[in-house]
């Protein structure tokens, strides 16, 4: 008789614990759940454990949210967010860009007003630049984002070890491009390479670059008066001059089928003694915090120059690149006003952008010019790469447009599209430019 008590004592016990558990197990959380779209290259050095670290220790520091993350990267990122636009199923929190490729979120006011939080949160906004808070740099015309940083779409990586190896100085014109390429290939190196795959590439790295150059800065201000045509001989000169280089071999045929992911390692494994990419791509050479191993190694970043493209022969303008405002976050507008979401939503965005997560992203090489203000530069461990394209602002003179920033999707992709028949020789710039102006005079929202 004791023993079957000490046996129902343990049932008991055993039924108390298994309730206890179950319990525990379907109490309800009542965290407010974030469903966040990030934009992430798996690849990219840091890239996994610091996107990891800031999400983490938000939730950690807001342990009334729930971070529900959803990583992607290039193409496969603006395809699905397309999707969730258009079947009305916007992410709470998202990577977006001030115009470009973000267009149609700007255009379709599927972002939220941030002005009125800003001025609610005078500390905050006094953390950032003013420039971040320029209305007439997105294309809602309200402040539809914040950026992360300030960003120079073309920028020129010479890499002095593969000249030096041809006996060659790095060009400062475009003719001494043209001599060296016969030059280099006879060692077995391209001249220049720039990861085209991506319809993007040429027009945001490449052609914004030279377009300003020919045209002036202030082009497209001109266009979208009514003062100035892209059928204009400047804009055709532009389009020529990115036909001219391919022809020359200057840029190598084969770039057209180059993966985006694919640049950063054909460059340091010495494929070519130059590169075309845009100031984020810094990241992609510096070392990895998690492995130890970068494609450039300190000590070869040194032979590593860091500048912009080299004066063109009949360009209006030569000590020139293309520049914008970076990337950022955004809320959409579907959460509803003053609601606990909307509140914990403003609290990722401005985490995202304070001091913890910016001085991040500066020092493992994701932001070289950050628009927070706060951050200790002299604290952080950077790089001889990092160092140079942070101070990319020095080596020319005059910042022009990112086409993809001032002209809408319906006008840019003419330009894309035209870039590749350019390129395969395919069309003359006339022709490209016949196409884009077309386009234009159909009409868009920014007219």
């Amino acid at each position: 008789m004791p023993q079957k008590r000490v046996s129902l004592g343990i049932l008991l016990l055993s039924l108390i614990v298994i309730c206890s558990v179950l319990i525990t197990g379907c109490k309800k959380d009542d965290r407010i759940p974030l469903n966040v779209y990030f934009y992430l290259e798996a690849t990219a050095p840091n890239a996994i454990t610091d996107a990891n670290d800031w999400f983490n220790t938000f939730e950690k520091n807001n342990p009334d949210v729930k971070i529900i993350r959803e990583n992607a990267f290039d193409e496969p990122f603006h395809d699905k967010l397309r999707a969730y636009a258009a079947a009305g199923n916007m992410p709470d929190v998202m990577y977006v860009w001030p115009s470009g490729r973000s267009d149609y979120l700007h255009d379709q006011k599927l972002l939220k007003d941030l002005g009125p939080f800003v001025a609610r949160d005078s500390s905050f906004k006094n953390e950032l630049t003013p420039m971040s808070f320029d209305v007439s740099q997105q294309q809602a015309k309200y402040l539809a984002m914040l950026p992360q940083g300030v960003t120079t779409t073309s920028v020129f990586f010479t890499n002095k070890e593969v000249l030096d190896d041809c006996g060659l100085q790095p060009a400062k014109t475009y003719a001494d491009l043209v001599a060296q390429v016969p030059v280099l290939k006879a060692k077995g190196y391209e001249t220049i390479i720039i990861p085209a795959d991506s319809d993007w590439v040429m027009q945001s790295c490449l052609i914004s670059m030279v377009a300003g150059r020919f045209c002036g800065a202030g082009w497209e201000e001109r266009i979208h008066a009514g003062q100035a045509k892209f059928t204009d001989p400047d804009f055709v000169a532009a389009c020529d001059f990115v036909r001219r280089m391919y022809a020359d071999g200057v840029i190598a045929q084969s770039c057209l089928g180059m993966d985006y992911g694919e640049g950063p390692g054909a460059f340091a494994n010495k494929r070519s003694a130059y590169y075309i990419d845009g100031d984020w791509r810094v990241g992609a050479f510096i070392t990895d915090s998690d492995t130890g191993e970068a494609l450039f190694t300190p000590a070869q970043q040194n032979n590593v120059l860091i500048g912009v493209f080299p004066e063109i022969p009949g360009a209006k303008i030569n000590s020139s690149s293309s520049v914008i405002l970076g990337v950022g976050y955004a809320m959409s507008s579907s959460i509803p006003a003053g609601s606990p979401k909307e509140d914990a939503a403003w609290r990722l965005v401005k985490w995202m952008l304070g001091n913890y997560v910016s001085t991040i992203r500066t020092e493992h090489g994701g932001t070289p010019v950050p628009t927070n203000t706060s951050l200790n530069f002299g604290a952080m461990k950077l790089e001889p790469m990092q160092k140079a394209v942070g101070a990319i602002a020095d080596t020319f003179e005059i910042s022009t447009c990112v086409i993809d920033g001032v002209f809408a999707s319906e006008v840019y992709l003419p330009i894309n599209t035209g870039l590749y028949e350019l390129a395969r020789q395919t069309r003359t710039g006339a022709q490209v430019a016949a196409d884009v102006q077309r386009a234009f005079d159909a009409g868009y929202p920014w007219q």
